[in-house]
């Protein structure tokens, strides 16, 4: 077995009976945990600034090696999985986790300060080991269409009410931005009351989209939800 195969068996994800590729996944569970501990403090000391350095480095780590054995997940790709990874959801998350920290390493990373508001972003790396988001995932990879088709719907419904909106309740909807945000706010039936209809005709408009929103947001929920039972039988009978 060559090295790169080796490496690669170990930093992924591991299978039960994987004993090196398990204490991996925990030292990396730890080092994720870790990295978090800091963020929950408003002041920065020498201990907070040290295990910042020390996480975020073993993060650059693990990332050039599975950037180095991409070919090895994604086999179909050829090359360009070496392409895929860093673009890929994990790949992305991996990526963000590192950028707040580097100018912490060097000064010469200052172009990285933009993205220290991001290092809440390492709490993502802990969905690399659950395994109900790798369902989730599949699921959602399965149902694309309906999901799309849904995401469509929604996006012309608020689209539609943001419009109708706008145009009906002038005073209260300074721009058309405005507009979008109550939209949105409504067929979620969050409802924050920042913004609100005056006119008899805007309330009737409000009242609909709400029982819209309830109905909208039902479809994914439905579509996740029973495709997720889906993938727990294939799972069993597998």
């Amino acid at each position: 077995m060559s090295l790169r195969r080796k490496i690669y068996e170990v930093i992924e994800v591991a299978d039960k009976d994987d004993h090196d590729s398990l204490i991996y996944d925990r030292f990396m569970l730890v080092c994720i945990a870790a990295s978090i501990v800091p963020l929950c403090f408003k002041e920065t000391n020498a201990l907070f600034i040290w295990l910042d350095r020390a996480t975020v480095t073993v993060f650059i780590v693990d990332y050039l090696l599975r950037w180095w054995t991409a070919d090895l997940k994604y086999e179909k790709s050829g090359k360009w999985a070496f392409l895929r990874y860093p673009f890929s959801f994990f790949g992305i998350v991996d990526l963000l986790s590192i950028l707040p920290s580097l100018t912490m390493l060097s000064s010469g990373f200052k172009l990285f300060r933009l993205f220290r508001l991001n290092k809440a972003l390492k709490a993502l790396k802990f969905l690399r080991y659950s395994h109900s988001f790798e369902l989730i995932l599949n699921v959602i990879k399965r149902e694309k269409r309906a999901l799309a088709a849904v995401c469509v719907l929604a996006g012309g419904y608020i689209a539609l009410s943001a419009l109708i909106m706008f145009q009906v309740e002038p005073d209260s909807f300074d721009t058309f931005f405005d507009a979008i945000y109550w939209a949105v706010v409504t067929l979620t039936t969050v409802g924050y009351g920042d913004i609100y209809p005056t006119s008899e005709i805007g309330r009737i408009v409000s009242m609909t989209s709400s029982f819209m929103g309830i109905a909208i947001v039902a479809l994914p929920t439905g579509i996740i939800t029973a495709g997720y039972m889906r993938e727990l039988s294939r799972e069993k009978w597998d």
